[in-house]
C-alpha cells in the first residue's frame, strides 16, 4: 500500500515567498535527477508532485553493421512516481535568526522489456528484463541553500543470468545556485556502479529566456529545449545520452559449456517530442528522431572487453501515455501559483 501523500502546507506566510521560489527551482533540479535512471525522460514537473504512472514504447529500427548485419532495438517500459514526503519547516537559532526549510521526496520505480535483435532475431532470445527503484529529495533553506540528492539501484539480466545478477547502482549530490527567477545553474556529482565504479562530474542549467521558451540540461546526459504553444500543448527538442547494460549466456565455442557475458549498448539520440496535456489527467507524447554515436561492446565476467561494435545512425520513434492517479483541488491550486504551468503540463 502506497504512503499517504500529504501536500506542504505553508505556515509562516511572511516567507512564502522565498519557498516558492524555492520550489519552483528545485522542482525542476528534481526533474533533471530525476531522468537519470529513466532512459532521458522528457523533463515533467507534474510527475514529481503528483502520484502518477507512465507507460512506454520505444523503438530503433534495424540499422547496418560493419559486417553487414543488422541491429534493432525495442523498449516497453513501467514506470511509477510517489511523493512520499513534503513539508515546511520554520526554526529559529540561538541567535534568534529564522531559518526556513523545505523538503520534498520522490520515490520512483520502473520496469522495462528490452529486445536488441541482430538481423531480426532476438537476442538473448527473451530479450532483457529491467527494474529500477530510487528515492530523490529536494532540500532548500535560508541556512543551508539548496540541495538534490539521488540514491537508487536496480537490475537487467535476462532470463538465463536471473539468478546471478550484477546490480546497478547510483547516488548523487549536487547544488543549485539561483541567478534570478528566470536562470538556475546547478552542480554536483554522480556516484554510479556498473560493473565498476565511476565518479561523474555534473552541470546543469535551467534558462527561461523568453515567454514561452526554456532551456533545461544536464551535462553530460541530456539537454532540453521547450516551446510552449498553448497551455495544453508544448514541444521539446532533446539530446540526450543514455543505453543499458544487460547480462546474458554464450554458448562457448569449444564446449557446451554456458559463460557469463555482459553486453553494454550506448547511443546518443537527437529527438523532437509532441506533448498534450488531456482530460485533465492524461499527458500524452510523441517523439521521433535518431540515434547515433552508437556502441555495442560485450564483457566477460572478468570484465575484459571481447568485442565492440558501432552500428549505424538510424531512426528512432517513441510515444508515452502519463497518467496523474490522484488529484486535489489544493494541490492544483498551490502548482499555479508556484508558476510550475497549467495543468501540470511540462513546463
Amino acid at each position: 500500500m502506497a504512503p499517504k501523500y500529504e501536500p506542504p502546507v505553508f505556515g509562516v506566510t511572511g516567507q512564502n515567498v522565498f519557498i516558492m521560489a524555492f520550489l519552483r527551482t528545485g522542482f525542476l533540479l528534481l526533474a533533471v535527477f530525476a531522468a537519470l535512471p529513466l532512459a532521458a525522460q522528457q523533463l515533467s514537473l507534474s510527475r514529481l508532485f503528483y502520484p502518477n504512472v507512465t507507460l512506454r514504447a520505444e523503438t530503433w529500427p534495424g540499422a547496418s553493421l560493419p559486417d553487414n548485419r543488422t541491429f534493432g532495438l525495442s523498449r516497453t517500459s513501467a514506470l511509477g512516481l510517489i511523493p512520499i514526503q513534503s513539508e515546511v519547516q520554520a526554526s529559529f537559532s540561538f541567535r534568534k535568526k529564522l531559518d526556513l526549510r523545505v523538503r520534498h521526496t520522490v520515490l520512483l520505480g520502473q520496469y522495462a522489456q528490452i529486445n536488441p535483435t541482430f538481423n531480426e532475431k532476438l537476442q538473448p532470445t527473451n530479450g532483457f528484463k529491467s527494474a529500477t527503484v530510487g528515492v530523490i529529495r529536494m532540500q532548500a533553506s535560508l541556512r543551508d541553500r539548496l540541495w538534490v540528492y539521488a540514491v537508487g539501484g536496480g537490475l537487467t539480466e535476462s532470463n538465463d543470468t536471473f539468478f546471478t545478477p550484477q546490480p546497478h547502482l547510483f547516488g548523487g549530490g549536487a547544488r543549485m545556485h539561483v541567478l534570478g527567477v528566470q536562470t538556475q545553474i546547478l552542480y554536483g556529482a554522480l556516484l554510479t556502479y556498473n560493473q565498476k565504479f565511476r565518479v561523474v562530474p555534473v552541470f546543469g542549467v535551467n534558462k527561461r529566456f523568453a515567454k514561452d521558451w526554456r532551456i533545461t540540461a544536464l551535462l553530460p546526459f541530456q539537454a532540453d529545449l521547450n516551446y510552449r504553444v498553448k497551455p495544453w500543448l508544448n514541444f521539446d527538442l532533446i539530446g540526450a545520452y543514455g543505453g543499458y547494460s544487460g547480462g546474458l549466456q554464450e554458448l562457448s565455442a569449444s564446449s557446451a559449456e554456458k559463460l557469463l557475458r555482459r553486453q553494454n549498448y550506448q547511443q546518443m539520440k537527437f529527438s523532437l517530442a509532441a506533448n498534450a496535456h488531456l482530460f485533465s489527467v492524461l499527458n500524452v507524447s510523441l517523439e521521433a528522431g535518431a540515434a547515433g554515436f552508437r556502441k555495442i561492446r560485450t564483457f566477460n565476467s572478468a570484465q575484459e572487453n571481447l568485442a565492440t561494435e558501432s552500428p549505424a545512425l538510424g531512426p528512432y520513434f517513441g510515444a508515452s501515455v502519463r497518467y496523474i492517479t490522484s488529484r486535489s483541488k489544493f494541490s492544483s491550486k498551490m502548482l499555479g501559483k508556484l508558476g510550475l504551468g497549467d495543468g501540470g503540463i511540462n513546463w
